[in-house]
């Protein structure tokens, strides 16, 4: 038996996955994001590949060697000369124009931690080695303003830009180019491909600390995003100071962290802290939906004659407290019942030199309105500039498939951005409540997604919206995407050791999809293949090579987004097997997931006993996996009980007992309908497997 699997398996895919990365996180330091010491992991760490072309069996061997630094996001142009200078020699920091002296010293800081000691000066001395900071006029991409040239030789350092903002984004790709003081040579001519490039957080739903705001405003900066969308009211609390009317912000009034809310000194604070960081707060103030809060504190509705005077007072105080450029109202998912609320509130902002956003579907607004697209269905509007959230909700992605769709992604259908497309916006909108704050990061795998999201807005790109696969080996997609991951690995070992980073490989992972079989509607079916001894049929099955490590058969958003079957069908089931190796007998960690709950929706736990409710099953070695003991199973969701072990990402991982050698992995994953119970209980039709 063990002989004729061996044959058998041959055509399939082997996997080791010899060492784990590290779960442990310390503290984030963010004045240092950019300034550790790495040293590139053992090269312990491989890859066995087994493939099958032409009946020729062939193994390769990989092994990560990298000898370049791992940018991201990737310059527009770049030029390598695969050398490596010391920073030591340098002893000043040559600045053209003073209005480079605020990002002189930021350079002098970064410097300063790597025991480099320079001076900013104003002029060149013979003989004296600077880096040279140059103001340049002007700049032919449409993003003049955050464009810059960056050359590093054997004898000079030199920064050319029209702007105090292009100097800051020279700075974050320099940091990226040094390890400890030595800095790697080249030639980049650096601009963005979209001029919006933003991160959301809702507080309204979950208050968050200041200090933690500011630990993703870090990371924001560091990654060249420049737009922080703070949403600050929803139906269950109202999170904004108002002096005119401190009833809004009373706990009597919030369902959620009773009397957590943002005092006008610490938006000024955070406003600044964006500021210094060439990002632009842009506030929210959800109106007239989303605004129970509003109505619990006020006793009126928003559209009513008393209602809209009140929003109208409390837009001016903001816009005489605070100073921000843009203001969010929102305006999505209401019955309007006054239509001129909205552009009542519209031209009172433009009167007082604000731009305005809202959300798109939303009410009706005024030509010229910055419109932010938050639906699938959703194209961008003429005479509306456009931002793009479509599908970006890090509440409805799993870590695997979130880096995936946002890399995949086109923003506002294009590759390249203009004066209506502006860009787009990542969103974080966690419904469901939490059990602490950084669950809000962690859930969410917010920076692996936000590091991502920031190479698709700067490169400009993608592919096509709501797409969750790879592709295959040799396509431009596979190997673009096994590209960014390599880098996106390398920033998490090397800056994110701190924090919260649920990520690790999936690119080298093939799956050999067999099915589909007739269930009639019994997901507890079993069918031959689910005996080892049999799967010698396989090659006489209808099959399908698919990537990645969690694989939707079909999206719970199909046919809008797609999944990795072109057709699906109901009450069938699939399977999906691989094979890995180990070099002896030990315990491995594994994630492995059948639904991943959303944190919008109350889904239900997991029954008892079992990996999700359509009887999914996983066998390695002939043995089954048993799911975990969960915390709640068989419980009705609720909004207010916090997610605990649902997700594979925030349990402890599955270990599994691995023999010495190959180890078969076989996965049933099988549907009855696809119609839900009901809307909090989407059918996600789905797996997720990966060895740690």
């Amino acid at each position: 038996m063990k002989k004729t699997l061996n044959i058998i398996f041959c055509c399939l895919l082997l996997l080791v996955a010899k060492s784990a990365l590290s779960h442990i996180r310390q503290p984030f330091d963010a004045d240092n994001l950019f300034s550790t010491h790495y040293h590139p992991p053992a090269s312990n760490f491989k890859i066995h590949l087994l493939t099958n072309h032409g009946g020729e069996s062939k193994q390769a061997i990989y092994d990560q060697v990298d000898h370049l630094p791992a940018l991201i996001p990737y310059p527009k142009k770049i030029t390598w000369n695969k050398e490596k200078y010391s920073l030591k020699n340098y002893t000043a920091i040559y600045i053209s124009n003073p209005i480079f002296q605020k990002e002189a010293r930021n350079f002098q800081k970064f410097l300063a931690s790597k025991d480099i000691s320079v001076q900013i000066k104003l002029k060149i001395y013979p003989g004296e080695k600077a880096i040279e900071l140059w103001m340049k006029d002007s700049s032919p991409n449409n993003n003049k303003d955050e464009s810059y040239s960056l050359t590093i030789s054997a004898n000079s350092i030199k920064i050319e830009t029209a702007t105090s903002h292009g100097l800051y984004n020279a700075l974050q790709t320099f940091k990226q180019l040094s390890e400890g003081n030595v800095i790697s040579g080249c030639e980049i001519d650096d601009s963005p491909a979209f001029s919006w490039r933003g991160f959301m957080i809702d507080v309204g739903r979950n208050y968050q600390s200041v200090s933690q705001i500011k630990q993703q405003i870090d990371v924001m900066a560091a990654y060249k995003l420049n737009i922080f969308h703070f949403h600050l009211t929803e139906d269950i609390a109202w999170r904004l100071q108002s002096k005119k009317y401190p009833q809004l912000t009373a706990a009597k009034h919030m369902l959620r962290n009773p009397g957590k809310y943002y005092s006008i000194e610490e938006m000024k604070d955070l406003i600044n802290y964006c500021n210094e960081r060439y990002i632009t707060l842009i506030p929210e103030i959800d109106m007239p939906g989303h605004s129970a809060a509003f109505k619990r504190a006020m006793g009126v509705d928003m559209q009513s004659e008393k209602g809209t005077a009140i929003c109208k007072n409390i837009l001016t105080e903001i816009c005489d407290e605070l100073n921000v450029p843009i203001i969010h109202i929102g305006g999505d998912e209401v019955t309007i019942s006054n239509p001129d609320f909205l552009p009542q509130m519209t031209n009172l902002l433009r009167s007082k030199n604000k731009k305005v956003i809202a959300w798109n579907p939303g009410g009706v607004l005024p030509e010229g309105t910055t419109l932010q697209m938050w639906n699938g269905g959703t194209k961008p509007k003429t005479k509306y500039p456009s931002v793009d959230s479509r599908h970006l909700y890090l509440n409805h992605f799993d870590p695997i498939d979130g880096v995936v769709a946002t890399f995949n992604h086109k923003i506002c259908d294009t590759t390249v951005g203009d004066d209506f497309k502006l860009g787009a916006t990542l969103c974080n909108w966690p419904d469901r409540n939490v059990t602490k704050e950084t669950d809000l990061i962690n859930m969410n795998a917010v920076y692996p997604v936000l590091l991502t999201f920031s190479e698709r807005c700067w490169s400009g790109g993608g592919w096509e919206n709501y797409a969750t696969d790879i592709s295959i080996p040799g396509s431009e997609k596979y190997s673009a995407f096994k590209n960014f991951e390599s880098r996106l690995l390398i920033h998490k070992e090397k800056y994110f050791k701190k924090v919260s980073f649920p990520y690790f490989k999936q690119s080298q992972i093939e799956w050999t999809l067999v099915g589909p079989f007739d269930n009639n509607g019994n997901t507890s079916k079993p069918f031959n293949i689910e005996k080892m001894e049999q799967l010698d049929s396989i090659q006489n099955i209808n099959n399908l090579k698919v990537y990645g490590s969690t694989i939707w058969l079909r999206h719970f958003w199909d046919p809008m987004i797609k999944s990795h079957l072109s057709n699906q069908n109901d009450s069938v089931t699939y399977y999906a097997v691989t094979k890995i190796w180990s070099d002896k007998a030990e315990l491995k960690n594994f994630w492995i997931g059948f639904n991943n709950l959303s944190r919008s929706t109350a889904s239900d736990s997991p029954p008892l006993n079992e990996w999700d409710e359509r009887n999914s099953k996983i066998w390695v070695n002939n043995n089954m996996i048993v799911p975990p003991k969960w915390a709640r199973a068989g419980e009705k969701g609720n909004s207010e009980i916090p997610l605990i072990d649902e997700n594979y990402e925030t349990r402890p991982p599955t270990q599994i007992l691995l023999k010495k050698g190959w180890n078969y992995v076989l996965i049933k994953s099988p549907v009855a309908s696809f119609k839900a119970k009901d809307w909090q209980n989407p059918v996600k039709w789905m797996f997720s497997f990966l060895p740690l």
